[in-house]
């Protein structure tokens, strides 16, 4: 058996080329997985446009499969908890950095990195959904988790027109609450809207080093950014708010202080994606089934072919990709 997908390599330079991929080569370098599926849909994160471009190291072993997303259909299986024919969700354990991922029509993959598809939800739905989307809710439940209410005030999202904060702003605006979105491309303002943000502002107001304490504004933050930006909505929080902080699109440095932490009570909140436990994930996944707009999905999603995704990998690490990525793998 064959298949399509996308195969990087470092030897004798860095490649990235789809092409056929023999079983055999899956069952050597996926030997660790014990289920066997069928792939129907992956996306394009920010991480994987940094393993499509080799801009950063990403990819730990070569050659490699990238795609820390994938949905499809179970059709091997030595495990009972998922039989043949089970419809399955992956997100992260490394896959696509250590073990060959889901940018191709097939995946050997662990069992207990799979989580089964939530009711009224399927493969192209969760795709559209992806790393990104599962984060935002990941965000969003920390938050909540800490009290926060939508009468509490402004929530504001950085990096909003991003694949995090596109999904982070919708869910944020359906739950009732007023979104404050942070972008750096104005032309992304009616979309934004069109998501449910109350006020679009400009991400330079966040860039420029403050500061330490700021005016208060912000109930709570969901941050994709990092660095100054980040140190910026801690000095802007309202006493007791707290921070979910998933990304570092701008930088891994926090150039801040303790004094939004000892003198207004602010909660930092570390978001993990990759490790998450299963409980946590199949948590998200329910929820996002149960109460993210589908109509705002679709209109911050693009669907590509797998042709399409070393371009785009490109494209999403250069800031150029708005909303959420859709690969259709049966289209090669």
């Amino acid at each position: 058996m064959s298949f399509r997908g996308i195969l990087l390599n470092n030897q004798p330079s860095f490649s990235a080329t789809v092409q056929n991929i023999e079983r055999a080569q899956l069952d050597e370098h996926a030997a660790a997985g014990n289920i066997l599926v069928k792939l129907h849909y992956s996306t394009i994160n920010y991480k994987d446009g940094l393993a499509l471009s080799n801009k950063s190291p990403v990819v730990r072993k070569w050659p490699m499969v990238p795609g820390i997303d994938g949905a499809g259909v179970v059709e091997e299986s030595s495990d009972p908890r998922l039989p043949v024919g089970s419809e399955v969700i992956l997100n992260g354990f490394g896959v696509g950095e250590t073990h060959w991922g889901c940018l191709a029509a097939y995946a050997r993959l662990k069992a207990e990195w799979l989580i089964t598809m939530p009711d009224h939800m399927d493969a192209k739905t969760a795709m559209a959904i992806g790393t990104a989307g599962y984060t935002a809710m990941l965000c969003i439940q920390a938050l909540e988790r800490q009290g926060l209410k939508p009468d509490q005030g402004e929530v504001l999202v950085t990096g909003a027109a991003g694949g995090v904060g596109s999904v982070a702003v919708s869910l944020l605006a359906t739950r009732g609450y007023k979104v404050i979105a942070s972008t750096g491309r104005a032309s992304t303002t009616d979309y934004l809207q069109h998501l449910g943000a109350s006020q679009v502002i400009d991400r330079h107001t966040l860039a420029t080093p403050g500061k330490p304490l700021q005016k208060e504004r912000w109930a709570a933050v969901v941050d994709t950014v990092g660095s100054t930006t980040l140190a910026n909505a801690l000095a802007q929080c309202k006493y007791g708010a707290s921070i979910a902080a998933c990304g570092l699109a701008g930088g891994m440095e926090l150039p801040t202080t303790v004094a939004p932490f000892i003198l207004r009570n602010v909660q930092l909140l570390g978001i993990d994606s990759v490790m998450a436990p299963h409980a946590l994930r199949q948590d998200a996944w329910r929820a996002l089934s149960e109460s993210l707009d589908r109509k705002h999905l679709a209109s911050m999603t693009t669907e590509i072919s797998l042709a399409d995704c070393i371009d785009a990998g490109a494209k999403i690490v250069a800031g150029e990709v708005r909303g959420r990525l859709l690969v259709d793998l049966n289209r090669s």
